[in-house]
């Protein structure tokens, strides 16, 4: 049971973070930019988009170290903001859509959980492990990418709603924003989780343990 159990995790993780990444390239094409199209990079097929660090090494890393958290990322689809038609919002939207898949996706498998009737033996069992990992990894996915520090989405999102008058602070986060990343990651399964457990139970009714 533990080796199906670490069979859903991951792939669940690695349909969440494509699916991540498709978004941000559809959300792009959306305003004009094609770049992520040309590049072949909007497409379900997981090998044009896996990351050999965040999507095999780190998850494999958390799985055997037994973490709380199960993360991971894909390679970044390519975004060219000079294309988007909105100057001041594109990159927010971009970002944004990334975060509102993993959310969907929770939605979606959530709800499931909540209105599926009870049935008993190993298929209804498999499917209730597949979509709790799913809800749990993409929670996870949409909350972590929307923390406001570079190179997370969120960034984004704060750098379009700062003024002009900001733009040393926002030089300030680039440049130190790996650093600041690193540090969170050092403490962000107690910020997350509470979050991650209060969205889990919202969407599907059930206490997350």
């Amino acid at each position: 049971m533990e080796l199906v159990s670490t069979a859903f995790l991951i792939i669940a993780l690695v349909f969440s973070v494509v699916i991540h990444e498709v978004a941000h390239g559809s959300a792009a094409a959306a305003q004009g930019d094609f770049t992520a199209k040309y590049a072949g990079r909007l497409t379900l097929n997981p090998l044009k988009h896996l990351d050999w660090v965040g999507s095999v090494l780190v998850p494999g890393f958390l799985i055997v170290a037994n973490a709380p958290i199960l993360l991971g990322w894909a390679k970044p689809v390519p975004v060219n903001p000079l294309n988007f038609r909105d100057k001041r919002w594109g990159n927010a939207k971009v970002s944004i859509a990334g975060a509102a898949a993993n959310l969907g996706l929770a939605l979606v498998f959530g709800l499931a959980l909540r209105f599926w009737p009870e049935v008993s033996g190993a298929a209804a069992a498999n499917f209730y492990a597949l979509a709790q990992s799913v809800v749990i990894i993409n929670l996870v996915l949409a909350v972590f990418n929307m923390v406001p520090v570079p190179p997370l989405d969120g960034s984004h999102v704060l750098f379009a709603l700062l003024p002009a008058s900001q733009n040393e602070f926002k030089l300030f986060l680039q440049k130190y924003g790996f650093v600041f990343l690193l540090v969170f990651l050092l403490f962000f399964v107690p910020v997350i989780w509470p979050i991650v457990a209060f969205l889990y139970q919202l969407i599907t009714g059930i206490p997350l343990m």
